[in-house]
């Protein structure tokens, strides 16, 4: 057995599953993970964005559920903050196991998604609040539970998101395999999980060495037009465009299309439906440009991300991190830009020292992209 390979613990089947996906060899957390995990460990970890977290604790999972023979007890369930989350995790689980999974969301239709569960599904991913109700419904039962995972777990132990958080945890078997993990395990976290052994990745410095930053001033009221420059010059492959504001992400998105560039725009006011269908264009390459606010900023895992734009800076600096984050997956490079004004640019700055990262001014400039430094040293 390669003990420097994890991928060597799990079954022949999964690993031609893996190979099909192009999923050869394990990244740095799910070497350590997958083993803590099939010893049947609790488990907090912390690694950053885009180092393949989700396979990091599925895996192992769907490894010790393919050797159980009963196919009808629910035995895994996952939770996340968010329906598009939620989504990719269970897109995630259908790509490496034919064990039924249900995907269950708050939002959605109560009757159909009892309909579903009339499946008997094995593995349950979704929201804490609908699946709370369900399992009061006597819908979901969790009797026979395994294993639970808290996915972005900093945020699901947040103010707004707590109690019913708390109350999932309240109502699982004592002997659970508990798992949570996230790119930053904050205070909160590690008070919530204590007791649970904590695993801190060595820092891959994606944001340092994989991302390039660029910071391009511009005041609020020009900030749109000064995005629109941005993609004509710079013709951007696949760009996530991120505000603060969900009310801006339709003011983008409709300034944008006035100018003829194609778009779509992603919110939480939005139908699930609708918010599906952007995403899967999106991932698809059918569209390459998407608006959002930061609902998508947390564990949005689409490949191929060559640009982020950020059109302010979040007051949480984590946010900062993980929109950041959605650029430079799985070992590739991305290019991160700001669009600030002159109190976005001092913060910038702020964060410049305190990530360790290079922030490098660009205009445009005769429809380029352009370092001002040069152009003013040619005049």
């Amino acid at each position: 057995m390669d003990t420097t390979n994890s991928f060597t613990l799990l079954s022949e089947n999964i690993q031609n599953r893996l190979n099909k996906l192009n999923i050869t060899t394990p990244t740095q957390v799910q070497n350590k993970i997958i083993p803590e995990i099939l010893d049947n460990k609790n488990v907090i970890f912390q690694s950053e964005t885009g180092t393949g977290k989700t396979f990091a604790y599925l895996l192992p999972l769907i490894e010790k559920l393919e050797k159980d023979e009963d196919k009808i007890k629910l035995r895994i369930l996952v939770l996340a903050p968010t329906f598009e989350l939620a989504s990719q995790i269970n897109l995630a689980v259908k790509s490496i196991t034919d064990r039924k999974s249900a995907l269950i969301i708050g939002g959605s239709p109560l009757k159909r998604q009892i309909e579903t569960l009339k499946e008997k599904p094995q593995i349950i991913v979704g929201t804490c609040a609908r699946i709370a109700e369900l399992i009061h419904l006597k819908k979901i039962k969790i009797n026979y539970l395994t294993a639970t995972i808290f996915d972005e777990t900093d945020r699901l132990v947040k103010k707004e998101s707590f109690d019913d958080t708390e109350h999932i945890r309240e109502l699982i078997p004592k002997e659970t395999q508990i798992i949570a993990c996230s790119a930053t395990l904050n205070k909160q976290t590690k008070i919530f999980f204590a007791g649970i052994e904590n695993v801190v990745m060595p820092t891959e410095n994606i944001l340092k060495n994989n991302i390039t930053h660029w910071a391009i001033l511009a005041e609020q009221r020009d900030k749109i037009e000064t995005l629109r420059k941005f993609i004509v010059a710079e013709n951007p492959e696949k760009a996530l465009i991120f505000t603060s504001r969900a009310d801006q992400v339709e003011n983008i998105y409709s300034k944008l299309t006035f100018k003829k560039i194609s778009c779509l725009s992603l919110h939480s006011k939005e139908d699930k439906k609708d918010r599906k269908a952007a995403i899967d264009k999106f991932r698809s390459g059918k569209i390459s440009i998407l608006i959002t606010s930061d609902l998508a900023a947390r564990g949005l895992d689409i490949q191929n991300i060559t640009h982020v734009i950020q059109m302010d800076l979040p007051s949480d600096d984590d946010f900062f991190i993980h929109r950041s984050g959605r650029t430079a997956r799985a070992g590739k490079k991305g290019i991160n830009v700001v669009i600030g004004d002159e109190h976005e640019m001092r913060h910038f700055a702020q964060l410049e020292k305190q990530l360790g990262i290079t922030v490098y001014p660009r205009m445009i400039y005769d429809g380029k992209i352009s370092d001002p430094n040069i152009l003013n040293e040619k005049e």
